[in-house]
């Protein structure tokens, strides 16, 4: 998958790092490659949070665990 972020450079020297089509999802680093780094990661525990949260709104709905689909 792709996603769109944007870095800046804050004032104390850290680069900040956010992806806008993941609210709330944004992560920091020393250098522009940690933080590039540090976003992936955050990405992906944007979209595990996500997912244990579908699972368990499905589970409510239909009272079983989804299937699963690896992408």
């Amino acid at each position: 998958m792709t996603f769109h972020i944007v870095i800046e450079k804050a004032k104390d020297g850290y680069f900040v790092v956010e992806c806008p089509s993941l609210p709330g999802c944004i992560s920091q680093g020393k250098t522009e490659q940690e933080a590039l780094a540090n976003i992936k990661e955050a990405i992906l525990g944007w979209l595990w949070a996500e997912d244990l949260k579908a699972v368990e709104a499905i589970r409510e709905r239909i009272g079983s665990a989804p299937t699963v689909v690896a992408i």
